[in-house]
């Protein structure tokens, strides 16, 4: 069975990729590594940073003790997400800032630390007080890297997916599921936010669903799913 370790300690976002992606693979994420060092996302895009952590991830793999117990299996990958939030009258912004968006206001603010999501819906709002719906025109990015944990004589560096859902932000945060920016996204074509629509929904539509299936496409390819 191939194991995918996906390189981030978001409950949220490992359910999302699980769900999506079934029960065809084994799955770890860095709650399985609590020791792993930090990876700062210091790039200026999606695919940048997602390689950047996938990467590094895996050269520390490479060197751990007991490696081949606590990651089992020859077809053993990491798996790295970067994504987030354009807004065009924002001039795409959050974008790569998107997790830690309200932070980058704080005096002294950790650039590695991610705000809460309120934070970050709040400023979001504020600045598009005064912009009408017409021109709230967003969508969320998102960007996969796979990287192969032990490189064979055959095997790429590695693969990239992308996935992006086109939308609107609304004026108030509207539902109670989701996650980040969800409460004020409404995906086009739709009239309820993300968080009104629920994660079965959400996991047709969403940028990193669209993502998952371009990479699910590729493992079958290869014969890994």
């Amino acid at each position: 069975m191939t194991t995918l370790l996906i390189a981030t300690r978001n409950a949220h976002k490992v359910q999302e990729i699980r769900v999506v992606l079934g029960d065809r693979f084994r799955y770890l994420s860095l709650q399985d590594f609590l020791e792993a060092p930090p990876v700062t996302e210091d790039q200026p895009t999606f695919a940048k940073n997602a390689t950047k952590k996938a990467r590094e991830l895996a050269k520390w793999l490479q060197h751990l003790p007991m490696f081949d117990v606590r990651l089992p299996g020859t077809n053993a990958f990491v798996l790295a997400d970067d994504s987030g939030l354009e807004v065009d009258a924002l001039q795409g912004a959050p974008g790569v800032h998107s997790a830690r968006f309200a932070a980058l206001d704080e005096a002294g603010a950790n650039p590695a630390q991610n705000s809460p999501d309120s934070a970050n819906n709040a400023k979001l709002l504020r600045l598009l007080k005064d912009v009408p719906l017409e021109k709230r025109t967003a969508r969320f990015r998102c960007v996969l890297s796979l990287v192969r944990v032990k490189p064979t004589s055959s095997s790429v560096a590695g693969y990239l997916f992308e996935g992006v859902c086109e939308g609107h932000i609304q004026f108030a945060p509207r539902g109670q599921g989701g996650f980040g920016y969800d409460p004020l996204f409404m995906p086009a074509g739709y009239p309820q936010s993300f968080a009104e629509l629920g994660p079965e929904v959400k996991n047709r539509l969403s940028h990193r669903a669209q993502a998952l299936e371009k990479l699910l496409q590729q493992l079958s390819t290869l014969g890994l799913a």
